[in-house]
């Protein structure tokens, strides 16, 4: 079955066509990226995987069943990791984490395990109980994964969570989702950051004004592109050839 699967999907805000006929099929245990310029479409796209924008047109499933408002059980099998961090600095890391394991009607000896299973999966057990304004930024962003994590979900989606972090907490986040895969997760992927799709990505989607224009592996997409003097074509010129080079604000 596939973990999440996009219909002909559509969405007008306004006068912006943000996404245009959008199909997209994910396998479970598949680690998905999804690359384009800004405002093309991606972050609307994983916003309606995520249940919280309705299509105008088209089918959103996961695990085969379209979500239907905010109380479907379905939803409880997404996790979401965005962009922006969703974290209360003066609280500790383990009441930002109690908190948001209460949105998910986890509790008591359940919520316990839960948050211990993501401290340790993200490498923060030994300040779990130190404010998160104390945390450096690549800290937050790996506490931020871990409460997209609580409880358990077959999907997640992640919008560009490595947005300003130092080397050494990327490469900790990308051994976090290696494991995630490994257990069978469906991982969805948003950056502008190529090395980490060349690096992670078994299958990549370039999307530009709210339309897919290419879907392939890195070496189906380094092929579409000729290199002076042969070898492989980077991510980064496959995607200015596929997307053009001027400037996008």
């Amino acid at each position: 079955m596939l973990a999440v699967d996009v219909n002909d999907v559509a969405r007008r805000f306004g006068s912006v066509q943000a996404l245009d006929g959008v199909d997209l099929a994910v396998e479970e245990g598949e680690f998905f990226g999804l690359l384009g310029p800004n405002g093309a479409g991606k972050t609307t796209t994983v916003s309606m995987i995520a249940g919280l924008t309705t299509p105008d047109k088209g089918d959103v499933l996961v695990e085969g069943a379209r979500l239907s408002g905010d109380t479907d059980p379905k939803k409880r099998r997404i996790g979401l990791v965005p962009q922006d961090l969703a974290l209360y600095e003066e609280l500790s890391a383990r009441a930002n984490l109690r908190f948001f394991g209460a949105l998910y009607s986890l509790s008591g000896g359940a919520l316990d395990k839960a948050i211990g299973n993501a401290v340790d999966l993200v490498g923060l057990s030994d300040r779990v109980n130190d404010r998160v304004a104390t945390y450096s930024g690549g800290m937050k962003r790996r506490l931020n994964l871990a409460a997209g994590l609580l409880h358990d979900p077959d999907v997640l989606l992640l919008d560009e969570p490595t947005v300003g972090v130092d080397p050494q907490s990327r490469n900790a986040i990308f051994d976090n989702l290696e494991t995630l895969k490994a257990r069978g997760k469906a991982l969805i992927y948003t950056t502008h950051y190529m090395e980490e799709v060349e690096r992670l990505a078994d299958r990549i989607v370039v999307m530009d004004h709210g339309r897919v224009i290419a879907e392939d592996t890195l070496e189906g997409l380094q092929s579409r592109v000729a290199v002076v003097g042969g070898g492989k074509a980077t991510l980064e010129s496959v995607f200015l050839t596929l997307t053009g080079r001027s400037l996008r604000d």
